[in-house]
């Protein structure tokens, strides 16, 4: 059993440069840590990563700091023992990385993984979603990809060789789009993908011709979205919602998408519905849609809007309804994909996050710090469990 004797915490930089929270705790075991990161493209329902500010947060975890030494903690369902006591007082990424160092006490004390307190009898490991390419508000330039997302999906099950066959196309691209693109130079988007003038089709008409993966998008669709229209940049034009609903439909069978993330922006629920309807056999994700929230899960079940749903832990901050997220969408078999966030840090527990829940999916990027953590970490357990 673990008991926690205190709680601290500090800000740290993300890998955008921002501040985020890193949380310790002292145990009778020992001292355990973890970080959260920070989203930059927010669905507007997600719930707030501090309380106030996150300083505020930092000051209520000292004050609380003592209210958690009668507390014994053996197992996954023991978090809502923290929960009850500090929930309601601090933000969903303070919350995030207090269980998370929890969860690594627990699993220092039981000499076993963290994947493993979740779910012992975890067998199938996630596919890695990784994007290559990036525009929208990911990158801070004029001229882009409206799209946020450009995303490769290795059709093989093994994480080492998946994680590499992502990195040899994104290297392969940096060529490619040298030839296609004069203003190309090699820079790289919040998410370490590259970063392109090219409009959606070119780089999907680039990309089409891969064999060894699907391909998707985050069209982040509520980022352009305003006075009831797409507004979009590369080319300048104002798209109705009809007019939108065509286009992204020419969109995924000209360019053979599998994977299409946040079409609509975020209360079309009927609009994810009929896209859905037309495309039953490809991935039609809820990202903005849904953020990881049960109660939003919930409607896009009773619509009908989506078959896979994007699962980041700190945009919940309870990992107990992270849980009851991952339970209901299997139970209406709709994907899960657990994903990171534009602004990473080196906390690499997401895999083990992923691996426990028996996600579906791991969109944790190809390269670069804060996303190859996860990575390496996916295939260590792959190496740990079949040798």
């Amino acid at each position: 059993m673990v008991i926690i004797l205190g709680v601290s915490a500090k800000k740290i930089k993300d890998t955008r440069g921002e501040d985020t929270i890193e949380v310790t705790i002292k145990t009778d075991i020992g001292k355990f840590s973890a970080s959260s990161p920070n989203g930059k493209s927010k669905g507007k329902k997600e719930a707030k990563p501090y309380k106030k500010t996150i300083d505020d947060d930092i000051k209520t975890l000292d004050a609380f700091s003592g209210y958690f030494s009668k507390e014994i903690l053996e197992k996954f369902r023991d978090l809502h023992r923290i929960e009850d006591i500090i929930k309601d007082s601090v933000g969903a990424n303070t919350l995030f990385a207090l269980e998370s160092a929890t969860l690594k006490a627990i699993s220092k004390e039981k000499k076993i993984p963290v994947w493993k307190i979740i779910n012992p009898r975890a067998k199938k490991f996630p596919i890695f979603i990784g994007n290559c390419i990036e525009g929208g508000v990911h990158v801070n330039k004029e001229k882009k990809p409206d799209f946020q997302e450009f995303l490769l999906i290795p059709k093989g099950n093994n994480p080492k060789e998946n994680s590499e066959i992502n990195k040899e196309i994104f290297k392969r691209l940096k060529f490619i789009l040298s030839k296609n693109d004069p203003s190309f130079k090699e820079k790289i988007g919040d998410e370490n993908g590259w970063v392109t003038s090219l409009n959606d089709r070119e780089v999907l008409e680039i990309l089409k011709d891969e064999k060894k993966v699907r391909l998707g998008v985050d069209v982040a669709a509520s980022t352009y979205y305003k006075r009831k229209k797409y507004h979009y940049n590369n080319p300048k034009l104002a798209r109705t919602p009809e007019e939108h609903m065509n286009y992204i439909s020419n969109i995924i069978k000209n360019e053979n998408l599998f994977y299409i993330e946040d079409p609509f922006e975020e209360e079309s629920f009927e609009s994810f519905s009929n896209l859905l309807k037309k495309f039953p056999d490809r991935l039609i994700v809820g990202d903005d849609l849904t953020v990881t929230s049960l109660k939003r899960l919930k409607m896009a079940i009773e619509k009908k809007s989506i078959n896979a749903i994007i699962v980041k832990p700190n945009q919940n901050g309870s990992l107990i309804e992270v849980e009851e997220v991952c339970k209901l969408a299997r139970d209406h078999k709709i994907k899960i994909i657990f994903s990171h966030r534009s602004g990473e840090t080196e906390e690499n527990i997401l895999a083990d996050l992923a691996f426990g829940f028996q996600a579906d999916y791991l969109k944790c990027g190809i390269y670069g710090k804060g996303r190859e953590s996860k990575i390496k970490r996916l295939i260590e357990i792959s190496k740990e469990i079949r040798g």
